[in-house]
């Protein structure tokens, strides 16, 4: 099976002046395509120091990150842009949409910095928004929709360059429980049709929706298992 990710003896160091700390302590796993995997942890536990790595924005201290067999550690900050924009789907709790921007537009938005031409761009962002239930949302700006809709916008916009990799950052935090179950049933559909999907939340109910949890504690790997679904 395909690696997506190898991390290698992964470490993160933040050195204040003063004082050095270690928010990563030689981490090492494995995720091969088509894996649904949430990484859990308290604040401070690493694992968002662990997400912006993954996310190529930022580096490790030490250690290799291969994604998607390619060794990313000493990349340039320009290649590290054209990767983030070609390899990897980011979903955020804030969703970070453009405000003043409708549902369709912010879909594009990614594939405008690949320079897919615009009559392509479109169809493809009509095709997304419909495969996450908005095809009657396109023109609605974001002050327009409710939370769910506008989190659905975001994973619409995640895959609009086809990335290898979805990466979501505590997706449901901004949601009520109903939303939240729509957005993970989603993010499950996803996972059913190949797309590989990594998780950061500190939330169980959320975890248990993925097929394998990583948690961390004071920046090192404590338990990497298998859901068990009942």
């Amino acid at each position: 099976m395909r690696e997506i990710i190898r991390i290698t003896n992964l470490e993160k160091v933040y050195d204040t002046g003063s004082v050095q700390v270690k928010a990563l302590k030689g981490i090492n796993f494995l995720v091969n395509e088509g894996e649904y995997v949430a990484i859990m942890g308290q604040s401070g536990s690493g694992k968002s120091t662990l997400m912006n790595i993954l996310g190529c924005l930022d580096r490790p201290t030490s250690g290799t990150y291969l994604l998607d067999g390619e060794d990313v550690s000493s990349y340039s900050d320009d290649k590290l842009s054209w990767l983030r924009n070609k390899k990897i789907g980011f979903v955020f709790q804030s969703f970070n949409l453009i405000s003043r921007t409708s549902s369709i537009k912010n879909v594009e938005l990614p594939m405008i910095y690949a320079k897919v031409p615009a009559t392509q761009r479109r169809k493809k962002a009509q095709e997304l928004l419909e495969k996450v239930g908005l095809s009657q949302r396109m023109d609605h700006m974001p002050n327009e929709l409710s939370g769910g809709q506008r989190q659905r916008v975001a994973i619409a916009r995640a895959l609009a360059n086809d990335p290898p990799l979805i990466l979501a950052d505590e997706p449901t935090g901004n949601l009520d429980t109903a939303s939240s179950v729509e957005i993970m049933e989603l993010f499950t559909k996803l996972n059913n049709e190949g797309a590989t999907v990594i998780i950061v939340t500190h939330e169980d109910d959320i975890a248990q929706f993925t097929k394998r949890i990583i948690r961390f504690r004071d920046g090192e790997i404590i338990s990497d298992s298998e859901v068990k679904k009942s």
